[in-house]
C-alpha cells in the first residue's frame, strides 16, 4: 500500500494539471479565432487538432500503464499520464501564438 500524497505532491500535480488546462483553453481560443478568420492558422489545423488528441491520449495511456506496471505510486502514475498531454498543449500554444492574429 502506498502512502497518501504529500501536500507538496498535491500542489505540484495540481499546478501541472492547472497549467495544462489553461494552455488547452488558449489553444481552443486560438483555433476558434482561426476558424473565424481572426487568427493565422494553416488549413491543416482542423485535421491536426483531431489527430494530435489520439496521439496524446495513446501516449498518456502507455505512460500510465508503464508507470503502473513498474509499481510507481499513484501520484507518479498521474504525472506520467499528464506529461504527454501537457507537452502537446504547451507546444500548440507556442506554435499558434507565433502565428498571431490577422488574415493568413
Amino acid at each position: 500500500m502506498y502512502p497518501m500524497m504529500t501536500p507538496a505532491q498535491m500542489i505540484s500535480l495540481s499546478l501541472k494539471t492547472g497549467m495544462m488546462l489553461m494552455e488547452a483553453q488558449m489553444v481552443i481560443g486560438m483555433r476558434l479565432m482561426g476558424m473565424a478568420g481572426f487568427w493565422r492558422v494553416l488549413p491543416s489545423e482542423n485535421t491536426r487538432m483531431s489527430s494530435e488528441k489520439v496521439s496524446a491520449i495513446s501516449q498518456s495511456a502507455v505512460a500510465a500503464s508503464t508507470a503502473m506496471l513498474a509499481g510507481r505510486s499513484p501520484v507518479k502514475i498521474a504525472e506520467a499520464a499528464l506529461k504527454p498531454v501537457a507537452r502537446t498543449t504547451k507546444s500548440n500554444v507556442k506554435r499558434l501564438a507565433r502565428r498571431g492574429p490577422g488574415k493568413p
